[in-house]
């Protein structure tokens, strides 16, 4: 029985790599010619939108979303812990009408279709070098004064197949003290369920309702008042506090 699950599991997420793929086949050219201007950048936004959706229902999920309702229009970084690539596009079905940008490691850059137009709309991290960290933390500071809020997932990456949250880093909060804005927690309770890392193969695939929590936002005017560490641990507490077991 468990092997049977097992290969389920593993031809359920070659089936979203195919949709992955397919998908980003049709939308890849628009991306890239709406990409050619920086006016235009907003457009792009709004195709993947489009795209992230279209990956939704051929991929069977659902998306319920709890908690706090977001009713500004001023920019913000959003912080979530990270457990599946599910986290990734589902952000956009969760604030589709809140335009944003990732902050990701530079190591997505190694993968061709998505290094383009990845560079070019979002913000690659290289954690090996200090300097080129500070260059893409003010880059991201000059994003959030042009208007577009920043996702980071603070944990660094998916470091766990399950609901574990590690601890944060400290990137997404100096953002926060730097551009002076609100922060964002968001909890993403199952999608380690729906889709675990695809190296991992006993673990779970399948197509589902993915649970969201949004939790209040921590107003710029106390990210500002506070310790750095202070507001770090109230994001990370926020988030944990929805999770199974917590």
């Amino acid at each position: 029985m468990k092997l049977v699950k097992g290969l389920f599991f593993n031809l359920w997420k070659l089936y979203i790599g195919l949709v992955f793929i397919v998908t980003l086949a049709f939308f890849y050219p628009i991306l890239s010619i709406l990409l050619l201007r920086k006016e235009w950048k907003v457009a792009t936004f709004k195709v993947n939108v489009i795209w992230a959706r279209c990956i939704r229902i051929f991929c069977f999920y659902a998306v319920d979303i709890k908690g706090f309702k977001v009713n500004t229009d001023e920019p913000f970084v959003i912080v979530a812990n990270h457990t599946s690539y599910l986290d990734i596009f589902l952000m956009y079905s969760i604030l589709p009408k809140n335009r944003f940008l990732f902050m990701g490691k530079s190591e997505i850059l190694n993968y061709p279709l998505v290094k383009t137009f990845f560079k070019k709309l979002n913000i690659p991290v290289d954690r090996s070098s200090s300097i080129k960290s500070a260059k893409s933390l003010i880059q991201a500071k000059n994003e959030v004064e042009n208007g577009w809020s920043i996702v980071v997932f603070p944990e660094g990456g998916i470091l766990d197949p399950s609901s574990i949250v590690h601890e944060f880093k400290n990137g997404a909060f100096q953002l926060a003290k730097l551009s002076k804005c609100a922060i964002l927690p968001i909890t993403f309770i199952n999608n380690y369920q729906l889709l675990s890392d695809p190296t991992y193969f006993w673990h779970p695939a399948r197509p589902g309702i993915a649970k969201v929590y949004m939790h209040p936002l921590i107003s710029k005017e106390e990210v500002m008042n506070s310790e750095m560490n202070t507001i770090k641990d109230k994001a990370y507490q926020q988030i944990i506090s929805i999770l199974p077991g917590e």
